[in-house]
């Protein structure tokens, strides 16, 4: 009798689709992933496909990103109802109420956002290049959502007047800067890397800062044996994989539990059944593209 992981991978041949998995999600999604990476990489890898059916291992927004980006292939979520938190703070309505308090103001949304809010902003962006796409809009004045934190990170670097939003990662948010204090203590030779999505006084005493992807990378690249890092420990995975010998310290509420509802099981369903689809208006896909298509114009 054939293994879960088995008849996923049989499926995967008879169907022609790929797996993509986000960075957060369990080790044994990631190992059958043909793809594991940030949203940045995701959203490359599934505009670039040529697979019929995108297997999207992550949280609901992601899925609807794919679609956007690859609207004439089946995308899949094998747990729909995995919801980002930071997503559900921000919905399309109240961003056209924003536009008109601050209509000067470009509007930039990250990634972390639903299709249907993505059709009323002006640019996207991932944690991994915001802080450039804000940097290369002409405009000073810019309203960030949802992501306050990121926002924060992004108003400081860049110089310009960056309207924050009232959101945030609940994940990311609960890292305190005595929490890290304390795994300093224990691990003294270690380095701070942090996702942006922390708050602003722990990202001050970070190492490193930048997305799993630019984290992952300054661990390869670094002398440093130790590091203490600040985002969802399922990276903690990919960071073992790429860095043998070198040893990784999460906070204790490191932890996304939407991520991890994303199961074996979940996907042999999903893929056996074609379950999840990922089902977009036309008009809100058009829409939707119009702001990611500027983020990759930007970034060439």
């Amino acid at each position: 009798m054939q293994s879960v992981k088995e008849r996923i991978l049989a499926l995967k041949k008879e169907k022609n689709a790929v797996i993509l998995a986000h960075n957060y999600t369990s080790p044994e999604v990631q190992d059958i992933a043909d793809y594991v990476g940030d949203s940045l990489g995701l959203s490359q890898k599934a505009a670039a496909t040529d697979a019929d059916i995108i297997v999207f291992c992550g949280v609901s927004f992601m899925g609807e990103t794919a679609k956007i980006l690859s609207p004439t292939k089946k995308v899949l979520l094998p747990e729909p109802e995995a919801k980002c938190a930071m997503a559900a703070m921000c919905s399309a309505d109240q961003i056209r109420q924003a536009k008109e308090r601050y209509p000067d103001a470009t509007v930039v949304a990250y990634v972390n956002t639903a299709a249907e809010t993505k059709t009323a902003v002006d640019y996207c962006c991932t944690s991994a290049n915001a802080l450039n796409v804000v940097k290369q809009i002409s405009n000073n004045r810019i309203l960030f959502v949802p992501d306050s934190n990121l926002g924060k990170y992004v108003r400081e670097k860049s110089g310009k007047d960056v309207i924050l939003w009232n959101g945030f990662c609940p994940v990311h948010q609960c890292v305190t800067v005595r929490q890290v204090e304390e795994l300093r203590q224990a691990h003294p030779d270690a380095e701070i890397v942090a996702h942006p999505e922390c708050r602003l006084d722990v990202l001050n005493i970070a190492d490193f800062i930048g997305s799993t992807e630019a984290i992952l990378k300054y661990c390869q690249k670094s002398e440093c044996k130790e590091f203490i890092v600040l985002t969802e420990s399922g990276m903690g995975h990919r960071l073992d994989g790429a860095c043998p010998g070198k040893k990784f310290y999460f906070t204790a509420q490191s932890l996304c539990m939407t991520m991890k509802m994303i199961s074996l099981e979940s996907i042999l369903e999903c893929m056996e059944k074609e379950t999840g689809e990922i089902i977009l208006d036309k008009e809100v896909i058009e829409k939707a593209y119009v702001p990611v298509k500027r983020m990759t114009d930007i970034l060439g």
